[in-house]
């Protein structure tokens, strides 16, 4: 139970990485707020967690609205009586080439990205802050946070942002006793990346299963995706780590993609 007596909110954890980092915190003793756009699916990732035994609420939520997220951080703070750990996890991917890139998409993509990690940042230091408690705040970044590719201009750019962001806050951070990470994955087979996979087919003019191969595995060392289980360790080996001789970094899951 390396994360017992502990609470964790983590956006986007309605699916995919979120929903994994929840249920490996969960058994690990955590106190889980689910936070998501989605209430029903927030609500229903609780309750599995419920029914194995662990403490978890859901939350609705919308990472790019300044009231929304200092609410849903509200009321997990409430539910739980602090905060000791959240994830910014919440994403969307929208696929085009700069020049055809339309500029309401590039905001609503870095909105969701880099404005809700700054969001989510600021609405639990409140938490963290007070009497120096402290807390370990990762976002979730990408393989391209540090490397690029084509058709993902503000996915790239928000990415690479929250580099910065991190940085900034381990920092500020320190002398409240505040960490902060980002995990940075390489591809892994969730909806938001099997939705990509016909967009891009399309974008690039080649087969899906190319796409696959070709792009999205091509410089693994053994052309495999990255799965949420692998995430999810991570996470939680960043969170249980007992001091600040670990802040500030990124740490890349991509079965070699990128090596830094």
């Amino acid at each position: 139970m390396r994360l017992a007596g502990k609470t964790a909110l983590i956006t986007g954890a309605a699916s995919g990485i979120g929903k994994a980092i929840a249920e490996t915190y969960a058994a690990e003793g955590a106190k889980i707020a689910i936070a998501d756009l989605n209430q029903a699916g927030a609500d229903a990732t609780a309750a599995e967690i419920k029914g194995k035994g662990g403490q978890a609420i859901g939350v609705a939520m919308d990472v790019s609205d300044e009231k929304a997220v200092e609410a849903g951080v509200d009321q997990a703070a409430k539910a739980f009586g602090t905060l000791d750990i959240v994830i910014s996890n919440a994403g969307i991917q929208i696929v085009k080439p700069v020049h055809e890139f339309p500029f309401a998409d590039w905001k609503k993509m870095m909105g969701i990205h880099l404005d809700g990690g700054f969001l989510i940042t600021k609405a639990a230091m409140r938490y963290m802050y007070k009497d120096k408690r402290g807390g370990t705040i990762i976002y979730m970044g990408s393989v391209h946070s540090h490397e690029a590719s084509k058709l993902k201009a503000p996915y790239v750019a928000a990415k690479h942002g929250l580099l910065g962001l991190a940085r900034v806050v381990a920092k500020e951070g320190a002398e409240y006793n505040v960490r902060s990470h980002v995990i940075c994955p390489g591809f892994v087979r969730t909806p938001l990346v099997d939705k990509q996979i016909p967009e891009q087919a399309k974008e690039l003019g080649i087969t899906e299963e190319q796409v696959i191969k070709n792009v999205m595995l091509k410089e693994t060392v053994d052309g495999v995706f990255t799965t949420v289980e692998d995430v999810a360790q991570l996470a939680l080996f960043l969170a249980a780590y007992p001091s600040a001789a670990l802040t500030g970094q990124s740490f890349i899951v991509s079965h070699g993609w990128y090596m830094q």
